[in-house]
């Protein structure tokens, strides 16, 4: 059972504590959406969906080179009322150095009082940097907003979980995207307006990439996945087990953190308290143990399934259905009966 655990953060600037005029500003909150090379990133919807929850208007942010066509295509989402955009290939890769100056203008501009962005690598890298830019404290990986002062997040690899009250005039936030779900694109008809650009200088240049890119479903959002652990002993092994059984049931392939460390995996594909959190409809984990940290990223899918040799394995205690074998007969044998169905 999770422990509840409860915690104040007092708000405050740089003079002293923040003024009540300051405090008492009316409620806005700015929805900072993900985007890639024109393109956006649906997942990132869940922080509109967040912002409904605190009340009072919803406006969101993006930012790149062809942040126009995003922007557009996010103003379907109902229930927004503004689209901000800026389109400066400065911003395409969302490098923190310029991208948090370019955001604090803007919540300047606009007055926000909660920005809210995922809990991605997007949002790790950007938040922490606007916050200090703004003298607020962040808070990180919500998973509930009780009001407009009070959020909910896990602490200690989700074991309790904390209440915590921010008196801050400007709340930064990040939120758990398997806690809220992607607001849909339709039935809006937000107004799409430019934003401030400050063209701020970057000490920092964006070299190259190295993605790895596969036609399966993202890990982050798919509804099924398929997660290999050390059991599977070497990278040959797991893409001859586990690849088979993803695309038998459409779905993405993970991995523990023992997997990726020992090389079967690349590191995009980590579930974890250090990886990625998904809470699909089905996550099935095959050779995986259940460490704590690999728990913490996946206890919250509908229905667990685990295959694992050995019974007393502590992932059976979250599974809601359990196969006691050895993996490398029962898989292909799932495999090719999910296949012929």
């Amino acid at each position: 059972m999770l422990a509840t655990a409860r915690r104040v953060v007092f708000g405050h600037t740089r003079r002293g504590f923040a003024s009540p005029s300051a405090l008492q500003r009316l409620l806005s909150s700015l929805a900072i959406l993900e985007q890639r090379e024109g393109k956006l990133n649906l997942g990132s919807l869940s922080t509109i969906t967040a912002a409904k929850k605190l009340g009072g208007p919803v406006h969101a942010f993006v930012a790149g080179s062809n942040a126009k066509s995003v922007a557009e295509e996010a103003a379907k989402v109902e229930g927004v009322e503004k689209i901000v955009v800026v389109q400066n290939a400065a911003y395409e890769k969302g490098l923190a150095e310029n991208f948090a100056p370019l955001l604090a203008e803007n919540i300047k501009k606009g007055g926000y009082t909660h920005i809210i962005a995922g809990h991605t690598a997007f949002g790790k890298n950007i938040l922490p940097r606007l916050a200090a830019m703004l003298d607020s404290q962040q808070i990180s990986d919500v998973i509930a907003i009780e009001g407009e002062n009070t959020f909910v997040r896990p602490i200690y690899a989700g074991n309790a979980i904390a209440t915590v009250e921010s008196s801050d005039p400007i709340k930064i936030i990040t939120i758990r995207g398997t806690a809220f779900p992607a607001a849909e694109v339709a039935g809006g008809s937000a107004a799409v307006e430019d934003g401030a650009d400050p063209k701020a200088e970057s000490p920092t240049e964006w070299v190259s990439e190295d993605l790895t890119k596969s036609d399966r479903p993202d890990l982050a959002t798919a509804g099924r996945v398929v997660s290999g652990g050390r059991g599977l002993k070497s990278k040959a092994e797991f893409d001859r087990v586990m690849l088979p059984l993803a695309d038998s049931i459409g779905a993405a392939v993970g991995a523990s953190r023992a997997a990726v460390d020992d090389g079967f995996a690349d590191n995009s594909l980590q579930v974890g308290q250090t990886g990625k959190v998904v809470a699909p409809q089905l996550y099935m984990a095959v050779g995986i143990s259940g460490a704590i940290q690999h728990l913490a990223g996946m206890k919250d899918s509908k229905v667990i399934a685990a295959i694992n040799k050995d019974g007393d394995a502590p992932i059976f205690q979250v599974a809601d259905v359990g196969l006691v074998g050895d993996l490398f007969e029962k898989v292909p044998e799932l495999t090719e009966k999910l296949k012929s169905s």
